[in-house]
């Protein structure tokens, strides 16, 4: 096709001096055509939505984004739901009014940005979820931290939520300052109390973002310590270039240039369809972090980045976890940092057929001796058990102190995902513990087989781990890094 299709133009640039750049056009050409031919984009991945925060809009209060968050979602309703009609056999889309992912059939919308207030708060935290998610990602962790005595606020990020469409215009920085007006929304409730933030994935760069701008503008309320659960502090090289092919998709006229995936979507929490915009967003906070990092380290105000307590699997097929650790955690200053690994299970009878490089990227890490953070690391206690430890290395040395866990890997489970670690086994959604009374749709607990293609729901997504069987370790090891269990004891 690439011959014949376009032969006239590739010799007119050939005879213009532009041989390469006229296989780069037939390549583009090539690429369109293969676009094209794949399923058509939905309203959801069209629609515009006026209704949602941007950097440079007239909201200056918290308040004001929950009243315009409230507007956005009618705009939902009017400009996109209203307007869809399903056939008998769209039963599995969060769009549709009687389906199972609907989220207005669930008991609460958690969609929507929410706070979880106590009487006699002794802290503040700020959830920040990750790319393509929405509150729901991290509001078990908010109601057990709330429980522990704090106020907690679960932040809608601009572009989530509503439909996929809202990532495609979305920028960093209207996600930057949305945090930045959420955060000061609750040191202004507490001012004389602590303030944490939680960030999961692309919420984990946010609130790094964050406390590196701290360290340059006192203006910007002050977090204390930073959660983050599989941090997006590395991804692909190939994110930055996602400008070129959003612009080339506008001058072609061909949207589906502006798409890295589409899917159906199943989800009520979370897009399963991405636009490669979204990729970008999460590449501009890494490069931000990467640069803010450098100049605090060659001027010193690095010593005053709050404490950080990471979480991340040992495997990632979403973020680069060892860019997170060069670019983030090895330029650390020893202010009490810690980081917990979730090894790859080491009991798997079937291993010669993964591909595992889990030992090799950990293993430089316990004896790297300019290690400024307490590494920890949860695995198996030996190759032949599913019982597990966790084993700790302070810095200066790679002996670890080694904990019995009363844990183990599931059966037939190899390692964590990116997507699995803020959720626990009773999660309604992502669990595997059916919750009848709250629960519509069970997804951490699908497990079809059958022929391949039938399934509306990729295979790839079913096999994908939806749950952490560490998720007590989890939170327990976030409540003692901000000291909330004992606060609230006092």
């Amino acid at each position: 096709m690439l011959k014949f299709v376009h032969r006239p133009l590739i010799r007119a640039l050939k005879f213009a001096g532009f041989t390469v750049l006229g296989g780069i056009v037939a390549i583009i050409a090539v690429a369109i055509f293969y676009l094209n031919s794949l399923s058509d984009l939905e309203p959801w991945h069209t629609v515009h939505l006026d209704e949602d925060y941007t950097a440079d809009g007239p909201i200056s209060s918290f308040t004001d984004y929950l009243a315009m968050e409230d507007r956005l979602f009618s705009e939902l309703q009017d400009e996109l739901i209203s307007k869809l009609s399903f056939g008998p056999k769209d039963e599995v889309n969060r769009f549709q009014a009687d389906s199972v992912s609907n989220p207005l059939t669930w008991p609460r919308n958690w969609n929507r940005s929410f706070l979880f207030e106590t009487e006699s708060p002794t802290a503040s935290v700020l959830l920040l979820h990750g790319m393509s998610d929405s509150p729901y990602s991290l509001r078990e962790i908010g109601r057990s931290l709330h429980e522990a005595g704090a106020n907690v606020l679960g932040l809608r990020l601009p572009g989530h939520g509503t439909a996929p469409a809202g990532l495609l215009e979305t920028k960093a920085e209207d996600m930057i300052s949305a945090t930045a007006l959420a955060a000061k929304h609750l040191k202004a409730m507490q001012p004389d109390k602590p303030l944490f933030a939680v960030g999961y994935s692309n919420g984990g760069a946010l609130s790094v973002v964050h406390a590196l701008r701290q360290l340059e503008d006192p203006s910007l309320a002050k977090i204390d310590r930073i959660i983050l659960l599989s941090p997006a502090i590395g991804v692909t090289p190939a994110a930055a270039y996602a400008p070129i092919a959003i612009q080339l998709g506008h001058i072609l006229g061909v949207q589906r240039l502006a798409w890295s995936s589409l899917g159906p979507e199943y989800d009520p929490y979370k897009y399963t369809s991405f636009a490669i915009n979204a990729g970008y967003v999460t590449h501009q906070l890494t490069m931000e972090i990467r640069s803010r990092m450098d100049a605090a380290t060659a001027d010193g105000s690095v010593a005053a980045l709050p404490p950080i307590l990471g979480f991340s699997s040992a495997v990632d097929a979403t973020v680069i976890t060892r860019d997170m650790i060069s670019n983030l955690y090895a330029k650390l200053p020893e202010n009490g940092s810690e980081l917990l690994l979730f090894d790859t299970n080491q009991f798997l009878t079937k291993r010669p057929l993964l591909s595992d490089d889990a030992a090799d990227f950990l293993d430089p890490l316990v004896t790297d001796a300019a290690r400024t953070y307490t590494l920890r690391v949860i695995t198996n206690e030996t190759p032949s058990d599913r019982k597990t430890v966790l084993n700790t290395y302070v810095p200066g040395t790679n002996e670890p102190a080694v904990q019995r866990l009363d844990l183990s890997w599931p059966r037939g489970v190899f390692s964590l995902a990116h997507i699995s670690l803020p959720f626990s086994a009773e999660d309604p959604l992502y669990g595997i513990i059916p919750q009848p009374e709250i629960s519509r749709l069970q997804l951490g607990a699908l497990a079809l087989r059958g022929e391949r293609g039938i399934s509306e729901i990729p295979a790839g997504d079913m096999l994908r781990m939806r749950w952490n069987p560490f998720h007590s370790i989890l939170m327990s090891e976030t409540q003692r890094f901000l000291d909330l269990t004992v606060q609230r004891r006092d």
